[in-house]
């Protein structure tokens, strides 16, 4: 769906100026210059806040070809922007509110609209996880719940949407008005009523009102009847008394009664009783907040008309929504997670969460400043937050603040506290934290960002941030492409592509992938010494390593009858008397079947030998039978790969017919899962599709950039016509030209290929050409055509300028940038 520019003018009363086309056509709403998708179909809304103000971006997004503007004030002079449209309003903010509750308006399908102080974007995103398969749902992004989040997400909605589902976000009275005929939900949901900005209202009753304000003109309205303050000012209320009230309890009657709550592992199981009918779901959670966001979820489908046998089939399936965390190395051995984005009990919980899932150190040290928006008394703020943190297992607290430092009785254990954040750092001394992990959550006023910045690990400019939530991202697609039931491993050889070693393994182990693969022992040893206790495929085992890979839990791949022998006698040798004697449990080993790639693995002949000599063994036993496609990304080679599929179906079913236990067969790699979906047989091996990077065009846009390389602009200098740049003098300059020297070399993977013009990077949005040739810790960017200054970010690679493109300006592969990023660049990861 489209708009014209004189439409949108129209529809504002706003005045059309300028000497653009007033039958441009607007797609797009833009209020950052930086997020540019698409200019030429982009309206840029100059908005104006406290600390900001849109209009002085106006000509940044201009020379980015935007040319529809809406703006409070006309730029000076405007004869500056030729071909531009400028909508003049009132104010531009309520002008971005203002077209989308049009936009809203040419929909007629179910608009699902969700308010509450915690857990409304886990709701939505678990809802679209849940529905998604068979609706086709428009949905708030992020957190995008606030005046400007809202309509943003509202301009989104499309003709192919049959669902839509918006949050909504409150902080003080008479905000909820400007929301609710945005969003005009059909079907309403309330999460639930907690602290968050309670010190903006008069009390938790006008709170409650503000928020119900969305649902005025809905039809419908579903809701948590335990929150007995809430149930009162529904049923109380004029206005949503008359609507369909579809209520939950856990207490009392309800349409969605809830029975036994059983937590089994890390799953859940819920009982409850709907239309006099017994029904169950069970979840892949067990904290008590993931049981209220799924029990929300559960009362939602069932209003809309799911059955339960489809909702049970579903709810098993829901994944972890990211959080807003970065997780850094740390000096002395740390881990450092830094959290700032707010301080209220609810994310302190999240955040504390995350903490634990950090298995790399026993000790868990909390940074924590005071808590500014609770509107709870301060005494009985602190015993929460003492009793939290002594539930969540810290190890040390650090308390920063004045409110905190007088409620230190309140906390047990090690504990040191701090009146100001300038007090906790002139008494710091670098010997504080040793092999740790530190989580610091800090509202944004104590600037712990300043803390952040002792406790990092030293390093130079250069750093390659990972984004979590994009691999997630990447995770789950391929997740959608497999057939129920098929397992995936992960590859995590080489520094996980690059990208880390146990925080990548975490955060597959969290989000539930089924087995690790490493090329090496030591790889594996790494990852089992930081806490991963995933099953760990090696794919290149080493005799000198058999006894500390059996010592480490460590899974061998076996090609070979040589490697099969030295391994089951490594085997005997480290068993106890009793296992020595092929008495109990087997060792379990991965056997790999060459069927076309001829580098490893047996070949066809010898596979009726293996199975028997693996038959006959006391102490080994087969978990996974597997091969290598040779060609699966290329169609050139379709022909071969469906022989090699053909080729290891019949070989590997003479080694599984020869066992009563199950096996698991794997072939497909990234590109296989997306172009033989026929061929998963049991397991699937993810490695370069997780990091983002897809088997063809079509493919690619369904994956996120992971990562990021970053540096900076050490120095810029002007260099006369004739000079020369940089070793062997390989470059000369024709004309007078600026240039930039950035700190990354080939020491920290910029390949020498790159040199005198081949490669490129991005300094605000525009390419910067290497000159001369890549040095060992820097190189030199001609910037004659860049406003740019010392100090500037530089992108090597990234969403401008994709990892894919650098490979190919390289002449070799992505694998191969990803695997050459030296250790000695800090990985930086980001989690939302």
């Amino acid at each position: 769906m489209y708009y014209f520019a004189k439409d949108i003018a129209r529809i504002l009363n706003g005045t059309l100026q300028g000497t653009g086309n007033p039958d441009a056509v607007i797609r797009h709403l833009l209020i950052d210059s930086r997020s540019l998708a698409s200019a030429e179909t982009s309206l840029f809304f100059a908005l104006k806040g406290e600390r900001h103000d849109g209009h002085k971006f106006i000509a940044d997004a201009y020379k980015k070809r935007v040319r529809n503007f809406v703006v409070s004030e006309l730029p000076s002079p405007v004869e500056a922007f030729p071909d531009a449209n400028f909508i003049l309003v009132k104010d531009t903010l309520t002008a971005l509110q203002q077209i989308c509750v049009n936009h809203r308006k040419k929909f007629n399908i179910p608009v699902l609209g969700i308010t509450g102080s915690n857990g409304k974007t886990i709701v939505k995103e678990w809802l679209y996880q849940l529905m998604q398969e068979d609706k086709n749902v428009v949905r708030s992004p992020k957190s995008y719940n606030s005046q400007v989040g809202v309509p943003l997400s509202v301009w989104l909605m499309s003709e192919e949407n049959n669902l839509a589902i918006f949050e909504a976000g409150i902080s003080r009275p008479d905000e909820m008005e400007k929301l609710e005929p945005i969003i005009s939900p059909s079907v309403g949901l309330i999460t639930n009523i907690g602290q968050a900005h309670d010190e903006n209202f008069l009390n938790s009753k006008q709170k409650i009102r503000e928020k119900l304000k969305l649902f005025i003109h809905a039809s419908a309205l579903i809701f948590n009847r335990d929150n007995l303050e809430l149930n009162d000012e529904i049923v109380g209320n004029s206005v949503m008394k008359k609507l369909n009230l579809f209520t939950w309890s856990r207490k009392s009657k309800a349409n969605l009664q809830i029975g036994k709550v059983t937590k089994e592992g890390n799953e859940t199981e819920l009982q409850g009783i709907y239309n006099n009918e017994f029904i169950r779901i069970r979840i892949p959670f067990i904290d008590e907040a993931s049981i209220e966001n799924a029990i929300h979820c559960w009362a939602v489908m069932l209003f809309l008309g799911y059955p339960n046998k489809a909702i049970a089939d579903r709810m098993p399936r829901l994944s972890p929504v990211a959080m807003r965390l970065e997780l850094k190395e740390g000096i002395n051995n740390c881990s450092i997670i830094n959290d700032s984005y707010n301080s209220d009990l609810g994310s302190l919980a999240i955040a504390l969460d995350f903490l634990n899932q950090q298995k790399q150190h026993p000790k868990r040290t909390l940074v924590l400043s005071d808590i500014l928006q609770s509107g709870k008394n301060e005494n009985e703020l602190y015993m929460e937050v003492a009793n939290l943190v002594k539930e969540k297992g810290v190890s040390r607290i650090i308390g920063i603040g004045e409110a905190i430092s007088r409620q230190e009785k309140q906390f047990s254990g090690e504990k040191s506290f701090f009146k100001t954040t300038d007090d906790f750092l002139s008494h710091y001394n670098a010997n504080l934290f040793n092999n740790e992990t530190v989580l610091l959550k800090g509202a944004r006023a104590f600037g712990f960002e300043r803390i952040s910045l002792v406790l990092q690990q030293k390093a130079h400019e250069t750093v390659l941030e990972i984004n979590f939530n994009a691999l997630v991202h990447n995770l789950n697609y391929y997740r959608s492409k497999l057939a129920p039931g098929t397992k995936i491993m992960a590859m995590v050889k080489a520094f996980s592509y690059g990208s880390g070693g146990f925080e990548i393994a975490n955060i597959l182990q969290y989000h539930h992938v089924d087995y690790l693969a490493v090329a090496y022992p030591d790889e594996g040893i790494e990852l089992r010494k930081a806490g991963i206790t995933l099953p760990i495929m090696v794919m290149n085992p080493e005799e000198p390593s058999y006894d500390a890979m059996i010592k480490h839990d460590l899974e061998p791949e076996i090609f070979s009858f040589r490697v099969l022998k030295l391994f089951e006698d490594a085997v005997k040798r480290g068993l106890t008397p009793a296992l020595s004697k092929g008495e109990g449990a087997k060792y379990p080993i991965h056997v790999k079947l060459d069927t076309g790639m001829h580098r490893l693995g047996f070949e066809e002949k010898e596979v009726n030998e293996l199975a028997v000599r693996i038959g006959n063994s006391k102490f080994l036993e087969v978990r996974s039978v597997f091969s290598h496609l040779a060609g699966s990304d290329e169609q050139v080679h379709d022909g071969f790969t469906r022989s090699q599929i053909k080729k290891f179906g019949e070989m590997s079913e003479v080694i599984c017919s020869r066992f009563s236990y199950p096996i698991y067969r794997h072939i497909l790699n990234s590109a296989g899962i997306v172009r033989f979906p026929g061929a998963q047989f049991e397991m699937v091996r993810l490695g370069i599709g997780l990091y983002g990077i897809g088997v063809n065009e079509s493919e690619q846009p369904h994956l996120k950039n992971v990562s990021t390389l970053k540096t900076t602009i050490s120095q810029i200098k002007n260099i006369s016509a004739k000079e020369s740049i940089g070793y062997s003098r390989k470059f000369i300059a024709q004309k007078d030209m600026r240039i930039a020297t950035v700190p990354i070399g080939y020491a920290d993977g910029l390949s020498r290929r790159l040199s005198n013009g081949k490669g490129k990077m991005i300094i605000k949005g525009a390419k910067a050409p290497i000159v001369g040739n890549v040095c060992m810790d820097m190189c030199m960017l001609d910037v004659s055509a860049i406003q740019c200054a010392e100090g500037d970010e530089v992108i090597v690679f990234g969403e401008p300028y994709s990892i894919d493109l650098l490979a190919k300006d390289m002449d070799t592969i992505s694998y191969e940038v990803f695997t050459g990023i030296s250790r000695r660049v800090k990985r930086v990861y980001f989690h939302e």
